[in-house]
């Protein structure tokens, strides 16, 4: 018997994190995949060099060939405009942009989509963790490079979950304005919080409210919504939100989940939870930060959705410790830490800068920051301005563009620097490395955090601020 040709597929912007966790996916499926992107370094590089995925560098209709059984397109580098997804449209090979062939992988499954402008990979990750801890091995896409104590953050399961991160942005910048998260039909959703993002996607909240609302019409009449009653945004939202079954959680006092009281230990939280007045137990949590206590009560309550009972959820609860690019230590030299965090909305660095206080209460704070897309850090310049309240010391690189917008004179770092100067007076504008390297030198302490944060390249610095 001759032995079956495995499918064979191509993934546009394999570099991503979203499409790296799709390749693992598809790899483990049994597909032979192959993908093309910019040669620069990716964080995403390490996994896709261990799983033996070929990378072809730059885009070119050459790369696509009649073997090729499926191809996969990021929204970024003209996303269904680029040469590799119009030749393959020529050849007649099924191609699709990444948001909708992930509501076609969630349709076979048990659909979890997780939501919110910020804690989404987090509170994924922390799904994930607990379902595979648990036994059901459930097949998940998340957005980061890999997850603590899992591995790659994606993979094909055999059991029936799928965990999606469900992003808000547009499909395809250049010819699909439909936000990613309107292709899947999940089963159980979370949302997080609601905020405007996106300015390029999004002209205000307005716009951004009906997006979350056309959500969680995605659920079907069986479906849960399960909402943090904390943001005010969502609480303005909550009779709004079309679903037969809506869960509230938060500290809020009227949530259906409530975070009665928490305290910590050295690097650990424990957090009382109660539920319609009764003591459901504690749950304890290895992560820093108040909003990591709320993503973990999501998940915890997701899990017990699913028919895992509470002192099982907070045995698994107890492994996760954190992804890639999320609080994430870098290297340590005695009491000088080097942190990196994806941090890149006003609302992620003031909640990322908390944390470090509340587990490094006597260390001196510096943030190099890169402001990522010039939408952003133009519509929330004064929110950014005021977002680095806690640091002692903020350097500023230049504006990280997206690559799916086009360079703006009208904003640059300097603006930043300058906002930041006129409330503290500590912010400094670092040209290249070179110009960061000498002013941390001059402004390291015995004791000293440096987190390198935002949606850009500054891992690129790690090494030499190490060295």
């Amino acid at each position: 018997m001759m032995k079956k040709t495995p499918p064979k597929a191509h993934l546009v912007g394999i570099k991503g994190v979203a499409m790296t966790a799709l390749a693992v996916y598809l790899k483990e499926k049994g597909y032979l995949v192959t993908g093309s992107d910019v040669e620069e370094k990716f964080s995403t590089d390490p996994i896709l060099d261990q799983i033996g995925i070929r990378v072809l560098h730059g885009f070119a209709p050459q790369h696509i060939n009649k073997d090729i059984n499926l191809v996969v397109v990021t929204g970024a580098h003209g996303g269904a405009t680029n040469p590799e997804a119009l030749q393959a449209k020529k050849m007649q090979i099924p191609t699709f942009m990444h948001g909708r062939y992930l509501g076609m992988l969630m349709n076979d499954k048990f659909g979890i989509a997780v939501s919110g402008c910020h804690g989404k990979t987090s509170t994924a990750s922390m799904i994930a963790l607990i379902l595979k801890e648990a036994g059901y091995d459930p097949s998940y896409s998340i957005g980061t490079a890999f997850i603590n104590n899992i591995g790659p953050a994606g993979h094909y399961g055999q059991g029936k979950f799928f965990i999606a991160e469900a992003d808000e942005y547009m499909t395809c910048p250049l010819t699909d304005r439909t936000p990613r998260f309107l292709w899947l039909n999940p089963k159980i959703a979370v949302i997080t919080n609601i905020e405007f993002d996106h300015p390029d996607s999004f002209s205000d909240l307005a716009e951004v409210k009906k997006a979350y609302l056309d959500f969680s019409q995605k659920l079907d009449y069986r479906g849960t919504l399960i909402v943090c009653l904390d943001n005010p945004v969502v609480a303005d939202m909550i009779d709004k939100f079309k679903s037969s079954r809506v869960i509230t959680y938060g500290f809020s006092p009227t949530s259906d989940y409530r975070i009665e009281k928490y305290f910590q230990s050295g690097k650990t939280s424990f957090v009382a939870i109660e539920s319609k007045n009764i003591r459901l137990g504690e749950l304890i949590i290895n992560v820093a930060g108040r909003h990591n206590l709320l993503n973990a009560l999501a998940a915890s309550i997701i899990a017990q959705e699913v028919g895992l009972p509470w002192n099982k959820i907070r045995e698994y609860l107890k492994k996760y410790t954190g992804c890639n690019r999320r609080f994430e230590l870098i290297g340590q030299k005695n009491n000088i830490l080097l942190y990196d965090d994806y941090a890149h909305h006003p609302s992620e660095i003031k909640a990322t800068l908390s944390a470090f206080k509340d587990w490094y209460p006597d260390y001196r704070l510096t943030v190099i920051f890169q402001p990522h897309t010039f939408s952003r850090t133009k519509i929330l310049l004064e929110e950014f301005v005021s977002s680095f309240i806690k640091a002692d010391d903020v350097l500023i690189a230049d504006i990280f563009p997206s690559a799916r917008e086009k360079f703006d004179k009208s904003i640059n770092s300097l603006d930043v620097v300058a906002g930041i100067n006129r409330l503290r007076n500590n912010a400094y504008y670092v040209k290249n490395q070179i110009t960061a390297l000498k002013l941390l030198k001059n402004k390291l302490t015995a004791q000293n955090i440096i987190v390198t944060m935002g949606a850009g390249n500054l891992n690129k610095w790690h090494p030499s601020i190490l060295n």
